[in-house]
């Protein structure tokens, strides 16, 4: 055939990553407190205690969960520490912050087990855009991890990357 079209992308030793993939289950949750506090601003230990005994935490079974409080309450350290020692069983994340900083916990633990060390000497591109709520600092962490291995690592698609790092 004279003129076969010929898909060089599809041919190339290009490795493409889509954090996507690795994106895991389970519902994301932000707990606020700021109503188990006296007039949502004073944590007051006996109420608290007592409002966080008596909560029903099941309901996070194998959720991610993110704490935080809305209102301009000093929130001590033990609280949070308490709250965790109740969503342990149930929650497979706790972390304290917005969902944002969940999902950058939730990643840097993925990258960190992530065995980069198949992509030696490859060129790699980083895809860019994803359904799913991928926080950019994840981006971040893979290009870092990867950089020591890779021959070159890209942003992007295929089609239309941009370079971002040539081992030289």
């Amino acid at each position: 055939m004279p003129d076969e079209i010929i898909n060089r992308v599809a041919n190339s030793k290009l490795i493409t990553i889509d954090l996507e993939d690795y994106y895991p289950e389970g519902q994301r949750v932000l707990l606020d407190i700021k109503n188990w506090l006296f007039k949502g601003f004073v944590l007051r230990e006996k109420d608290f205690r007592h409002q966080v005994s008596e909560f029903d935490w099941t309901q996070y079974q194998d959720n991610y969960v993110a704490l935080t409080c809305s209102s301009d309450a000093i929130i001590p350290g033990w609280a949070y520490m308490l709250l965790s020692i109740y969503l342990e069983p149930y929650a497979k994340k706790i972390v304290i912050g917005d969902l944002e900083t969940l999902e950058t916990s939730i990643y840097q633990d993925i990258l960190n087990e992530l065995d980069v060390t198949e992509f030696k000497d490859k060129p790699i591109i980083v895809k860019g855009c994803s359904k799913k709520p991928v926080p950019q600092n994840a981006y971040i962490m893979l290009t870092n991890k990867l950089k020591p291995f890779a021959k070159s690592i890209m942003y992007g698609e295929a089609c239309s990357s941009v370079p971002l790092y040539k081992n030289e």
